[in-house]
Parts: C-alpha cells; sequence; structure tokens
C-alpha cells in the first residue's frame, strides 16, 4: 500500500508533467551581449504592444514570460495597479528597453503585469532603443529600418527585406517635400512630407497591392518589398516591361499624378490590380473522345464557351482567366492551356488566340 509520502511525490511528479513551470522573463543583459548593443536611442513616449514586452532589466527571475509575477512575491501591490486600472485611472509611462523588436522593463512590471492579466494589448512608455552592432544581415537590415523611422517620424511596421531598400522610399519623400514646397510655396519639413507621403501615396499603393494578392507569388517578401519594386519601376526607372500596358493605367508614370487620382478615393474605392484577360483555344482531338473531353473542358470556371466544329479544328474554346498586373497576357493563358488543357487525355495539339480589338453586342 502506498504511504501518503509516496502519494504527495507522485501528486507532484504529475502536477509538473501536466502544468510545467513557466519560463521567466528573459534578461535584458545577455540579450544586450548576445547582439553586442551598446550605442542608445531616445525613441521618446509611445504606444508598445504588449505582446512585445519579453523581459526586465532587473527583475527578469520575478516574472515569468507572461509577466505573472513568481508566488513568493507579495500580490498587494498587484492588485492595487489591478484595481486602478479597471477604475480608468492613468498612471505614469512605464519605462522599457528596446533591443530591436523586443522590449525589456527597466520601470513599471507590476503595471505590466496588471495590463496583461486585464487584456490589454498596449502600455504607454518611453522607450530608449539599444542598436546591435554585428554585421548581421539581419542587423543591418534593422539599422536601416531604424534610421529611416527615425528620420521620417513613421510608425516602424514597414518591413522591407533586401538591403537599400529604404533608402528608395526615402528619396520619394524627400521628392514629395520638394513638389509639396513648390506647389504650396511654403517650407515643408522632411517628417510632415513624410507623414503626408505614408497617408496619401504609400497606404494607397500597398493597399491596391494587397488587394491584387501580389504577395502570393512572391515567397518570402513582404508587401513593402513589393510597394518599393513597383514604385521605383514605375516612377524612377520607367522603362517598358514585359507585362504590357496595365499597371501604367492603373498606376501612372509620375508619382503626383498618382497621388491626385487616390486623393478623392477611399479605401474601399481603390482598383485591384487585376483584369480579365479573354483567349480563345483551337483544339485538335482524338476521334470518339469529343464528349468526354468537351465535358472536361466545361468543368473549368475559366471555360465560358465551347464550340465543335468541322474542318482542320475539332473545338473552339472561349476561356476567361484574371491576372495581376505584373504578369503578362501570354504568360497566364500558357500557363493555364498547359496545365489543364493540355493535360485532358485525348487532347492532340492546341493553338491559342488572343483579341486584339473585340467589340461586342449585348
Amino acid at each position: 500500500m502506498a504511504t501518503s509520502s509516496s502519494t504527495s511525490s507522485l501528486l507532484a511528479w504529475i502536477n509538473r508533467l501536466f502544468n510545467p513551470r513557466p519560463k521567466q522573463a528573459k534578461s535584458f543583459e545577455q540579450n544586450r551581449i548576445d547582439e553586442a548593443a551598446f550605442e542608445t536611442v531616445e525613441r521618446g513616449e509611445k504606444s508598445v504592444e504588449l505582446a512585445r514586452i519579453v523581459g526586465s532589466v532587473g527583475r527578469y527571475h520575478d516574472f515569468d514570460q507572461s509577466f505573472r509575477p513568481r508566488q513568493h512575491l507579495p500580490g498587494d501591490r498587484l492588485e492595487r495597479i489591478k484595481s486602478l486600472l479597471r477604475q480608468g485611472r492613468k498612471l505614469p509611462p512605464v519605462k522599457l528597453y528596446q533591443i530591436k523588436d523586443e522590449y525589456y522593463v527597466l520601470d513599471g512590471n507590476h503595471r505590466i503585469a496588471a495590463a496583461k492579466e486585464l487584456g490589454h494589448e498596449q502600455i504607454k512608455a518611453r522607450i530608449l532603443e539599444f542598436i546591435p552592432s554585428k554585421n548581421t544581415l539581419e542587423n543591418i537590415l534593422y539599422r536601416e529600418k531604424s534610421a529611416f523611422h527615425e528620420k521620417t517620424g513613421l510608425p516602424d511596421y514597414i518591413e522591407l527585406t533586401e538591403l537599400g531598400q529604404y533608402e528608395l522610399l526615402a528619396r520619394q519623400i524627400e521628392h514629395h517635400r520638394r513638389y509639396l514646397e513648390k506647389t504650396g510655396n511654403v517650407e515643408v519639413s522632411f517628417k510632415s512630407a513624410a507623414a503626408d507621403w505614408h497617408q496619401t501615396i504609400y497606404r494607397p499603393l500597398r493597399t491596391i497591392i494587397e488587394k491584387g494578392n501580389l504577395i502570393s507569388r512572391f515567397g518570402g517578401r513582404t508587401l513593402d518589398d513589393l510597394y518599393a519594386y513597383i514604385s521605383h519601376q514605375q516612377w524612377v526607372i520607367g522603362r517598358g516591361r514585359k507585362y504590357g500596358i496595365g499597371i501604367d493605367r492603373l498606376i501612372p508614370k509620375d508619382m503626383e499624378e498618382f497621388r491626385s487620382q487616390m486623393a478623392q478615393k477611399k479605401e474601399f474605392e481603390y482598383p485591384e490590380m487585376k483584369r480579365q484577360v479573354t483567349a480563345f483555344v483551337l483544339i485538335n482531338i482524338r476521334a470518339r473522345n469529343e464528349n468526354r473531353i468537351i465535358d472536361k473542358l466545361f468543368a473549368f470556371e475559366e471555360v465560358k464557351e465551347i464550340h465543335s466544329v468541322h474542318g482542320d479544328i475539332d473545338l473552339i474554346v472561349k476561356i476567361v482567366l484574371t491576372r495581376d498586373l505584373l504578369a503578362s497576357d501570354s504568360e497566364i493563358i500558357a500557363h493555364f492551356v498547359q496545365d489543364h488543357i493540355r493535360q485532358i487525355s485525348g487532347v492532340i495539339s492546341t493553338q491559342t488566340l488572343i483579341p486584339g480589338f473585340s467589340r461586342i453586342k449585348e
């Protein structure tokens, strides 16, 4: 028969197994050493997502990763702060150290613990950022991002994955600043120009790119990468591209003309970076396979009409495809014909016709 001591040990083991001890908050000093982050920049006061506060400067032993106090700490102070937050009382901003996208608490551990327990998402904080000095690709990109956001005063969610791209955006803003000064006959600061660029140029184009679902074609890239690429191609390089004139109709070659076009539109009115492409596919098939092949063709959503004809061609199929404006008509049509129509058993050959001009009677 098990003794009370052995039963207690067994229960303790089961409790540890199913309720493992939470990991303690991360150590700022260890991360600072790992990143060689010694140069500092004052970032002022701003709202910080609580989920990005991962550790403490001096009291990381006293809190777990979710900023719940360890059991050895008295809970009176935490309960008082939670009561004040429930009453809507305004508390002083916490003080945080920042290393890249993570934050560490210098002062305000209990305020952060209380805010997290109450389900808050953000907290006001004064930030001192420590800049990582190791020359890894990740760190170099981060330093470019940090310098860009410090210079522009913009939110820090613009994420680029190639070196030098933040400088391209800074040049756009400077170009826009000069335009605002010239048209308004008034001096405009770089940060003021950046705020206007963000609202009237960057956000509209980024939203259009997002609605076009272009990101699905570029693994490992961000929407901001595509913004930088497309805007640079249109407004700086301006050379002809294989994907035709569709993108030129949607995004004019002049940045300020694009801004003018978007100025009167609401976000839900932004055009999509997609267009329909109509083509006719002439198909030769093996004898006695016609009905089966017609059924398979008609099952494709893109197939709108099928005509059986007599002569050198057995079937004429009308297809309507949707493409984004970074692809060519011929490319999207070729993929559909090769990946779908040519895979049907009994199809001998195909020929594709793309209308150059269409006039349709209702």
